[in-house]
Parts: structure tokens; sequence; C-alpha cells
């Protein structure tokens, strides 16, 4: 799927390793341990796939949004944006910088990758783009964008507006087809980008502060006093999907905001103050199920996060370059999805195999054959 990507034969090969290397069982999947897995005395030949060879990260990507079409594409499916931290040390890799990450749960000194997930109503999800966040300050010194590889017509973006980014990437590819976007509050409550998706006609389920301000008969009031004056006939009880500990049941009402536009509550059976609130709209009438099931699907793109760095090495990368970081990371979201699809049912007409290639991957230590072709010698 992604050999036609690597034009010359050197770059074809370390990539292949490369791949083989993230689906090992290796403890740790950085330069000198995926060097020393295909067999070379030094981690040169890995370092320049990242940073020198001639390919195109992006074009790797767009290649696995199409296969993550085929193999799992549904007209129900959610779009799940977040970002993930990476923590690093010294100043020089891009993009890093002492910020808060809910992946250590405080501020240090990391770099902050934004991500897109698909999840199908099958539960099967898998990262489908990437976007490395460069905060503002890195702006402010040129040089310091140059020594870490950035091209120089790169603007300042917010973490909304790479979403965004991903989330037009997706609703523009003819071969993918999706249902709804969902994100936490970092995006929720973000009015541009909840302006955009209505512009572009997608639906979507954001969660959203507390306070996030509502309009209701004409009156200015915060989503926690809306629901506050509800009665309990008003909340039903539905489960968002599964967790850690089986099904997540939670107790759900919603107030309509206009048409095809709704406030979602949701209330701990435990704990009835803790609530999370959604700003939630569609292009066509939905039930109280529909927008349960979706805002449930956004813990989604936490648990790819969580297998992308434990099984294929998401943050094991030791690399300081903006593009090296893209290309670890797109052959890390590559490699997962190869797992993912070998847990899928293969696609009508196929029979689990490509071409046979599959199968020699096997004979070398790699994991099972079947649903994802890695590039070719």
């Amino acid at each position: 799927m992604v050999a036609p990507f690597f034009g010359r034969r050197e770059p074809r090969v370390r990539a292949r390793w490369y791949l083989l290397g993230l689906l090992s069982g290796l403890e740790r999947k950085n330069g000198w341990s995926l060097a020393e897995f295909a067999g070379d005395i030094t981690p040169d030949g890995m370092q320049r796939l990242l940073n020198h060879a001639r390919w195109d990260a992006d074009q790797v990507r767009d290649a696995l949004r199409w296969q993550v079409a085929e193999r799992l594409g549904s007209a129900d499916a959610v779009l799940a944006v977040d970002d993930t931290g990476f923590e690093k040390k010294g100043r020089r890799s891009a993009g890093v910088q002492r910020q808060y990450t809910g992946t250590a749960g405080k501020i240090t000194n990391c770099q902050i990758g934004v991500f897109c997930s698909y999840v199908n109503p099958d539960k099967q999800r898998v990262l489908i783009d990437r976007e490395l966040y460069l905060p503002e300050s890195w702006f402010a010194d040129p040089g310091r964008l140059v020594d870490a590889g950035v091209d120089e017509r790169t603007r300042f973006a917010t973490k909304p507006e790479l979403a965004w980014r991903m989330i037009e990437r997706a609703a523009d590819d003819p071969l993918l087809v999706f249902g709804w976007v969902t994100g936490d509050e970092a995006y929720g409550d973000n009015t541009v980008l909840r302006r955009r998706c209505t512009g572009r006609g997608i639906n979507f389920v954001f969660a959203v502060s507390c306070d996030h301000p509502l309009v209701l008969g004409g009156t200015r009031t915060r989503a926690d006093a809306a629901f506050a004056g509800l009665g309990e006939t008003a909340w039903q009880r539905h489960s968002c999907g599964n967790g850690a500990k089986g099904r997540r049941w939670y107790d759900w009402a919603w107030i309509s905001l206009g048409e095809h536009e709704w406030m979602l509550a949701r209330r701990s059976i435990s704990d009835p103050t803790d609530l999370a609130f959604y700003r939630c709209r569609a292009n066509r009438p939905v039930g109280l199920p529909e927008l349960v099931r979706v805002a449930g699907s956004r813990w989604s793109v936490e648990e790819c996060f969580q297998a992308s760095k434990n099984e294929v090495g998401l943050d094991h990368y030791q690399v300081r370059k903006h593009t090296a970081w893209y290309r670890h990371v797109t052959l890390a979201m590559v490699a997962h999805a190869h797992l993912v699809f070998l847990a899928a049912a293969p696609p009508p007409g196929r029979s689990g195999t490509d071409d046979g290639e599959a199968d020699d991957l096997a004979t070398q230590g790699a994991v099972p054959a079947g649903t994802f072709t890695l590039p070719a010698v």
C-alpha cells in the first residue's frame, strides 16, 4: 500500500524494516534498536530514512486513510480529535517547550501532537491523521525554526486550527465516509471550529465546559444552569460504549437549541454532582441514543494513543527535526493500523492477503500476514 511512495530501493527497504521493527516485540523502538533489528551496525540508515531520504509522509498518510476507508469505512463512523504529549529533554526538538499535557497531567517539557482517529460502529479505531503543534513562542525566534527544519512558510496555528485541517482533509477525501466529529472541551469550546463544521454540514458532538454560554428563550445562561432546572424525568439511562470495566452507564438529558441542535448532559450514576456537557448539531433529526453513542466515541482517540505508544512505539522516537517527527509518527500510525486491520474482518471480495507479500513478512518474524501491504524490497 505504501511502497509506491518510496521511489528508490534503499528508503523502501529501510521503511520496510522500520515498520517490521515497530511491529516487533522490541521493548524500545528507537533508532538504535530498530537498526539492530534490521541487522545494521549503526542507526545511520534509520536516521537517514527519517531525516534526509526522499519520500513524502503526507502521501503515506493519505494512503493510510484510503486503506481505512476501504477496510473500516462506515457512514456512521466518528472522527475523534485530541492531542497527546511527548515528553522531551532540551529545547531543540521541533515544538518542544514547557507546556501542559494531559498525558503527564502537568506542565512539563514536551512536544504536543494533535491527532484524528476514525472509529466505526463496530468499535475498530485507528489514527488517520496528525499535526505537530508549534507553540507561538517558537515563531518569535526564526533561527530556532530553521534549526528544527520547520518550513519557512509555516505559520502559527492553534490546536483547534490543526484539528480543523485534519477534519477538512477527511471531509475532502471522496473515499472516506463518516457521520460525526467529536472532541473534548479544548475543541468544543472553540466557536470557530464549531462554525466551520456547521458550514461544511459536518455533524458534531463536542464536549464543552460547564460555563458554556447558551441562549434559551431569549435568556443568556450557562450549560450547568440550564440542566440544573430539569426534573428527574428528563434524565434517561444509556450506555455510551464499553470501558475497561465493562459498559459505561450514565444518565443523560438533552435540551433543544433549535432545529437539529442540542445541548447534551451526562450525569454520573454514583455521583449526581459529576456532570459533563456537550454541544451537538446534525443536518438531520437524530435521537438521544445516537448522540450518546457519538459522545462515547470521544475516548477512542485516547485508546489509540495508548495502543500506539505501547505496541508500535509512537512515542519512542529520538528525532529533533520537524520532518522527522512527521515521518516517524506516520510510520507508527501505519504499523498500528496493520494491527487494527488484523483484528477486523477482511473487506468484501478479499481473501485476506493482497499479493502474498504479507505471508513473506510472517516468515521473517513479523506479525501475522493478511491485511496490510508493507513496502516491498
